[in-house]
């Protein structure tokens, strides 16, 4: 506290003030930082800053760009401001906004030094406490250890959780109960509730795996606090809490709910309700701000040590299995509830209930809530040799990117199911599917090359596999590149191009019936490109057509969508009161449906209307 105190006293060199707070897994670092930061509060006057590195999983951990956008975020941004680019969020946003600003930013569970760079700010009132295991090379910061706390500070945090008495009666078992913890606050904490019952807290850790068990999975490591403090616990469970315990700790799922650890322990939703519960109140799993349940990560480690113990390379295998079983099915059954007219969408299992979601945009939020599961599940499936597997997965995150965004989030699974598509089935519709997936993600973040690469690759490989209707669709993406660069003619021309391509399908012929709806997504593509070029008679002409088509065919999504462009000429146009309602019911429509990203750019252009109904 004294060393944090003496960072942010510092005067103004030029140097960013940064200071580096490191420590052991659950040694209390994330814990001191924001304890020292309520403490300082009044140093900040504009605010204090949070943003979690690592989100619970080396596939869902924070880039530098996803991070500067939850910052950008908290510093009262809407995503419309948010510069598309890392370059730009960090010169033109973050650090003009916090130049003159007394602000606090803690950067917790951060990873490496090249993580953190872009987040740094020369501002002379700004202090940055990154907090991390260990020291970065190439981090210039000020170093703030925490280590173990002292065998005295250690028995004042055991009284004030027990209380006096019951630490008078422990008294004989205590030097070995602070020897076992090894000053880890966790393991004291975990450690309390059993100070009455001393023998699993003396007991000699298990001894070394003996030649006939299974082998080849992960090994048990030398004896640490934290791994003395969860086998301490575990010892204690009952065999079906402990059994649960050890197959979800196989994998680093960010964060699971009763019915994923139902489906991989085999057991109903309520029972593994109870047991996550059960296995909370031992501190070996705790709770997420949202109701779920992860693991610490040295506590994960020994529960996947323990699981190859007891279940050997097969039983872990078939575990693992099931939880990427699990989030394929969750995934393919949201996805086609969020969006069951594209043919984009992977059919869900025939025995998928009708009724599964209330409407779209219950399916979007589901899918949302469990990205980081799903990023988790194609990196898992991709691992285990499950190519089929991964390029369904993907193809189920779709509506996601479409409808709310994410993009940064799902890089991960869309590159990684890209290059299994081209390492098992190059030149088929799923690798043209999965590159235009991830043309789309990687055009919405402005990568403007990669993704024009990968509309090409994604043309190509439709044109291999003879797939009329994804050709079209390829050509279409790289329309929609051009339009997001403002190429307004070239985009024109590539929309020209995928109805040519469009005209070459029979009425006999594969992808027939999805040629009406094709061609009016055309039609809304073209209305807008016209726009862009000031052809705005033409452009209405265009989007009306569209609009007309989706709502006969009772598409909301895309209704909604062409409602905002036909807005968004009528504003041109400077016929504010004529664009008004149609932005208001194009809010209607996408709020309904979770568009969370579409939502925010009509509330901006709602602004635009200055309307005296909003005074």
């Amino acid at each position: 506290m004294k060393l944090l105190d003496r960072e942010a006293g510092r005067k103004p060199d030029g140097r960013p003030r940064v200071a580096l707070l490191y420590g052991g897994d659950s040694m209390g670092t994330s814990a001191l930082a924001v304890h020292w930061g309520w403490r300082a509060e009044s140093l900040f006057p504009d605010g204090q800053l949070y943003v979690d590195l690592g989100r619970g999983g080396a596939g869902t951990a924070h880039t530098a760009g996803s991070a500067l956008r939850e910052l950008l975020r908290q510093l009262g941004l809407h995503e419309g401001q948010i510069p598309a680019s890392e370059a730009e969020r960090i010169d033109t946003k973050f650090r003009r906004i916090v130049a003159d600003r007394k602000l606090l930013l803690v950067l917790d569970h951060a990873r490496s030094a090249a993580q953190i760079a872009p987040l740094l700010t020369s501002a002379p009132s700004v202090l940055t406490l990154v907090v991390a295991r260990r020291p970065f090379p190439g981090l210039d910061a000020f170093p703030v250890p925490v280590g173990p706390l002292s065998d005295r500070d250690a028995a004042r945090l055991l009284t004030k959780i027990v209380g006096k008495e019951v630490m008078r009666s422990a008294r004989a078992t205590l030097p070995a109960v602070l020897e076992r913890c090894g000053g880890s606050p966790y393991a004291l904490r975990a450690a309390a509730p059993r100070l009455l019952d001393p023998g699993p807290l003396t007991a000699t850790p298990p001894s070394p795996l003996p030649h006939h068990e299974p082998t080849g999975g992960p090994t048990m490591r030398d004896s640490d606090p934290m791994r003395t403090a969860a086998e301490d616990a575990y010892r204690l469970l009952r065999p079906d809490a402990a059994r649960l315990y050890r197959l979800m700790g196989l994998r680093p799922w960010p964060a699971f709910d009763a019915e994923a650890a139902a489906r991989v322990a085999g057991v109903d939703v309520d029972t593994a309700g109870e047991l996550l519960g059960v296995l909370a109140d031992a501190l070996l799993l705790e709770h997420t701000d949202n109701g779920r349940y992860r693991y610490r990560p040295s506590v994960r480690a020994h529960a996947e040590e323990t699981a190859y113990r007891q279940e050997g390379i097969g039983g872990c295998s078939a575990a693992t299995t099931r939880a990427v079983d699990h989030y394929l099915r969750l995934s393919v059954t949201a996805a086609r509830a969020a969006l069951p007219e594209s043919w984009r969408v992977p059919d869900a299992p025939a025995d998928s209930p009708a009724d599964a979601y209330a409407g779209r945009g219950d399916a979007v939020a589901r899918l949302s809530v469990e990205l980081p599961n799903l990023v988790e599940a194609v990196s898992t499936a991709e691992e285990f040799g499950k190519p089929d597997t991964v390029l369904t997965l993907c193809r189920a995150l779709w509506p996601l990117q479409l409808k709310a965004g994410h993009h940064e989030a799902l890089l991960p699974a869309l590159r990684t199911g890209t290059a299994v598509a081209d390492d098992q089935v190059p030149g088929s519709r799923a690798s043209g599917a999965l590159h235009a997936q991830l043309a789309h993600s990687l055009g919405e973040l402005q990568l403007w090359d990669e993704a024009g690469a990968q509309a090409a690759a994604a043309a190509r490989d439709e044109r291999e596999a003879g797939h009329t209707r994804g050709l079209a669709s390829a050509i279409e993406f790289l329309g929609l590149l051009r339009l997001r660069q403002w190429r307004f003619q070239d985009a024109y021309d590539c929309f020209e191009e995928a109805a040519a391509v469009l005209g070459g399908i029979g009425p006999e012929d594969e992808g027939a019936a999805d040629v009406p709806r094709a061609r009016a997504l055309l039609e809304r593509h073209r209305g807008r490109a016209l726009r862009g070029l000031g052809r705005l008679d033409e452009a209405r002409t265009h989007i009306e057509r569209a609009l007309a088509a989706f709502r006969a065919a009772g598409e909301a999504y895309n209704t909604a969508r062409a409602l905002t462009d036909l807005s968004e000429v009528l504003l041109a146009r400077e016929e504010t009161g004529a664009a008004l309602p149609l932005i208001d019911e194009a809010i209607r429509i996408l709020s309904e449906e979770n568009a969370d990203q579409h939502v925010e750019h009509l509330r901006r252009l709602r602004e635009r209307c200055s309307d005296p109904r909003e005074e």
